[in-house]
């Protein structure tokens, strides 16, 4: 399957929210969430939906999400503005359970749709890496020995990447654990989020690329 079979993003969209492939390994069904916006310029790559996720069909939609748009220092209008952001997760179904929490995102979004959605989005200048699997992804071997050292070498991949842990309750010790995180990342990551979309002098949000 070749980019130029989706010739605008309407109907790559309609083509990935009608996606079956994997249907028989999902427990609650497809239900593919993401968000995407041609103009956008930040793009969020997680793991796979949630069950509240899943139900409400909006990406982030829980507990997790509310911390991340703190990390980001946005509010939910700005967040769900897919003229701004993307969401694009490495899986777009709930995976469902497994002995220490939700299973890992499933290997056929990436596969079937995810070079397609990113030919889509011509004007991302950066993208949030949240949790191992999309590190794993984009980052291939320049990616460090532990999600740990590879969000502590976070100014090595800027300004395209900036690898984050996820935002989930259940990372609260490794917080606790890593005071520099809340120090001196999350202030970069809002700075880097004001600065691609700051209006210029005429009211409009600026950008880099043509």
């Amino acid at each position: 399957m070749t980019i130029t079979e989706y010739p605008t993003l309407e109907g790559l969209l309609v083509a990935v929210r009608k996606c079956r492939s994997c249907e028989a390994h999902l427990p609650l069904g497809p239900r593919p969430v993401l968000q995407v916006g041609e103009a956008a310029r930040v793009l969020i790559v997680g793991q796979a939906p949630g069950v509240r996720v899943h139900a409400s069909g909006t990406p982030w939609s829980d507990p997790s999400g509310e911390r991340l748009r703190k990390w980001m220092g946005v509010d939910t209008t700005r967040f769900y503005d897919a003229s701004q952001f993307a969401i694009i997760p490495m899986g777009y179904c709930y995976p469902g359970r497994g002995k220490s929490g939700d299973l890992p995102p499933r290997r056929e979004c990436a596969t079937l749709w995810l070079d397609h959605l990113l030919a889509k989005l011509p004007r991302i200048e950066l993208t949030l890496l949240i949790g191992l699997h999309a590190q794993r992804h984009f980052l291939g071997n320049r990616r460090k020995r532990s999600l740990t050292d590879t969000v502590k070498a976070w100014r090595e991949f800027a300004p395209d990447y900036l690898p984050l842990p996820h935002p989930s309750a259940r990372n609260t010790p490794w917080f606790q654990r890593n005071p520099w995180f809340e120090h001196e990342l999350l202030p970069g990551l809002r700075d880097q989020i004001n600065s691609l979309q700051a209006p210029d002098s005429n009211g409009q949000v600026s950008s880099k690329n043509p």
